[in-house]
């Protein structure tokens, strides 16, 4: 099988923490020998979808990756971006066919929560995201072959 080609996009807001997760990110990658095409920069969590929508439009991408971290602060604001973000990204997953492996952390989450995740949740994001554009590259060569073999009675 070849390589999964991903997409990362990173959230510049809170970039003393997404800049790390953006290179365990990298690294990540590397490490499980997928191709990372792309690397966009989003002002904030919120911005994200418009360019995950213009990336999962390209064909030499198979899954992306997004890497944010959403504070709490003074208000529920953080709830509102969290909750629009991932409902957002989720539907252009399923309007492209295409997995996006979500590396958001929060809401409710304080500094040091996101400091603490910094290691682990880009990780696990490109793990979902390359493992999700596997199975679903099998699921079609598999779809193909029934295809191919199928007869239809009726």
């Amino acid at each position: 099988m070849n390589k999964v080609r991903i997409a990362i996009i990173v959230s510049e807001f809170n970039c003393d923490i997404t800049f790390q997760m953006l290179n365990k990110a990298k690294d990540q990658a590397q490490k499980i020998k997928a191709d990372v095409r792309y690397i966009c920069f989003a002002p904030g969590s919120f911005d994200m979808p418009l360019l995950i929508e213009e990336i999962l439009k390209k064909k030499d991408v198979d899954a992306a990756v997004t890497l944010g971290a959403i504070i709490k602060g003074e208000t529920s604001h953080d709830d509102i971006i969290a909750e629009n973000a991932a409902r957002l990204i989720a539907d252009l997953s399923l309007k492209y066919g295409k997995p996006i492996g979500l590396g958001i952390t929060g809401p409710d989450m304080t500094l040091e929560q996101a400091k603490d995740r910094i290691d682990i949740v880009p990780v696990r994001a490109v793990n979902a995201a390359v493992n999700m554009a596997m199975r679903i590259k099998k699921l079609k060569e598999v779809r193909s072959q029934l295809e191919r073999t199928e007869t239809i009675i009726d």
